[in-house]
């Protein structure tokens, strides 16, 4: 299965894509100084899709945009949560003082 992650500005959110077809997406708002931080607020993989481990790869490709493009995190979304609490190597994205501010 061929798989791509796609920013969707327009929408503000990450698509993800198996085989050209619409598996799922990633919905996020930008926040603080000129959009510095990402807020995570909801992530879908269609239920056709479900259970072939897409929604790591939606959120690993949304991620590694993040940080391409220099932004920082919040993961207000329990599933870009946990999987950024889970993986080490994502942490040092996560904006403390936002995050805090968000989940108070």
């Amino acid at each position: 299965m061929k798989t791509e992650v796609t920013d969707n500005p327009d929408e503000a959110r990450y698509e993800l894509t198996a085989d050209g077809e619409l598996a799922g997406f990633s919905q996020y708002r930008d926040m603080g100084d000129g959009g510095a931080t990402r807020v995570f607020t909801h992530t879908e993989v269609f239920k056709e899709f479900g259970g072939k481990g897409l929604g790591t790869v939606l959120v690993e490709g949304a991620l590694a945009d993040v940080r391409a493009q220099g932004k920082r995190l919040v993961a207000l979304c329990p599933f870009v949560d946990r999987y950024v609490r889970e993986h080490d190597g994502w942490a040092d994205l996560i904006d403390p003082e936002l995050d805090a501010q968000l989940r108070a």
